[in-house]
């Protein structure tokens, strides 16, 4: 049974999908990818509209109201957050770590793992590229080994806070620990962390998280923390909002504001209200946790107990993780899985590398690929709308699947 009497409630929760046999209603195991909307953030989406207008120095009420909510919504991440400095509205975890990139003093030094998703493995110039680390004890001997032989000047450490192929927590307080003593900053990729555990980021120099996978698929994300490389880079994009003064011949005034200077353009409102409301929403920590971790284990249990699957781990069976699950299955491609549990009974998972290739590869034995038929894996990931029948009716179809073969 559910530890909860109440939790958050899903746009779609039990919408129909068609299978070979009728229609039945659609078992999501792809949070991790993209996650539903919450019905608290469409309402938020709902309420705004009839007043959305353009934000900032308008004097009309419409654009009054609209810049209100705005702002109101970066304070509610703010909060979120544990209180950064500079909240900058982006468009996705992709999008605010390149943010991040461009605005590094230069030289910086970058050491980050290839283990990490693309997005926070290829923005980066001048990067020390560590390998994927057999532990969490040889991932923070590595990086401060790297740290302690950069170059003199600025220095970032990038990790994850869970791994979006494992589900598998990184200890990012010890790595802000180890980062800070070397004189070195932090950014941590806390895309698949968020939407599962509270989050402080006043430890963290940079943190970066997406809207669509914290149930507000509107088209935001967030890069916040210090303001202060922030303020003295270049705009990230060039344009209206993000100058103070534009004379003749060009010359131009960029805003001071942190966030202004890197929000040029009309910004996604909308989105940036959705965020906001899913924030909101996201409390009682305590019993989400404990329920993903009932239903995680469930998941793993079941899978456990068909020989032709194996699980996918960096550092382990017991290592904590949120409710994330990769697996192979023996003799078969993902991509047949996946169609086989969509087709025959309603499953959504998601096949291929994830976008994080050489942890894959690094977890399906090496470039060669011994296991899994074509180098990659099937991700079943869990979330807010995900039940016990949706476990066993996952468990019940590998079986099948297995057995047929």
């Amino acid at each position: 049974m559910s530890v909860l009497t109440r939790i958050p409630q899903l746009v779609g929760a039990d919408a129909p999908v068609p299978v070979t046999t009728g229609v039945v209603p659609y078992a999501n195991f792809d949070y991790a990818a993209s996650a539903p909307c919450l019905e608290s953030v469409q309402e938020a989406v709902t309420r705004a509209l009839p007043y959305y207008s353009s934000v900032h120095r308008g004097a009309g009420y419409a654009s009054q109201v609209t810049t209100r909510a705005y702002e109101e919504a970066r304070e509610s991440v703010r909060s979120f957050l544990g209180g950064p400095q500079a909240v900058v509205f982006t468009r996705n975890t992709t999008d605010s770590f390149n943010l991040l990139a461009r605005a590094l003093p230069v030289p910086t030094s970058v050491v980050v793992f290839e283990s990490e998703h693309h997005a926070t493995q290829l923005p980066w110039r001048n990067a020390v590229r560590l390998p994927v680390p057999a532990s969490p004890i040889e991932a923070l001997r590595a990086a401060g080994e790297a740290l302690r032989v950069c170059p003199q000047g600025p220095r970032l450490l990038v990790i994850t806070a869970a791994s979006n192929v494992t589900g598998e927590l990184w200890p990012v307080q010890e790595f802000a620990d180890l980062a800070h003593r070397h004189g070195a900053r932090i950014a941590v990729d806390a895309a698949q962390l968020a939407p599962h555990r509270p989050l402080d980021a006043r430890d963290l120099d940079y943190v970066a998280l997406s809207g669509h996978k914290l149930y507000a698929p509107f088209g935001a994300g967030v890069l916040a923390g210090r303001a202060d490389w922030l303020r003295a880079a270049a705009p990230y994009l060039k344009g209206g909002g993000a100058s103070r003064n534009v004379g003749s011949g060009g010359s131009v005034e960029w805003a001071a504001d942190a966030e202004q200077r890197h929000e040029a353009g009309t910004p996604n409102v909308l989105g940036a209200i959705a965020l906001a409301a899913a924030c909101e929403t996201l409390t009682g920590w305590e019993d989400l946790i404990a329920e993903e971790e009932r239903l995680l284990g469930r998941l793993r249990e079941g899978l456990a107990q068909l020989p032709a699957v194996r699980e996918l781990s960096l550092w382990g069976p017991e290592h904590p993780r949120v409710g994330i699950v990769s697996f192979t299955v023996e003799g078969r491609s993902a991509r047949s899985v996946a169609e086989y549990l969509s087709a025959e009974h309603g499953i959504g998972v998601r096949d291929g590398k994830f976008c994080a290739h050489p942890l894959v590869r690094h977890l399906l034995g090496g470039e060669g690929g011994c296991e899994g038929a074509d180098g990659t894996a099937v991700r079943a990931s869990i979330g807010l709308g995900t039940t016990d029948e949706h476990i066993d009716r996952l468990i019940a179809a590998l079986r099948t699947f297995t057995d047929a073969t």
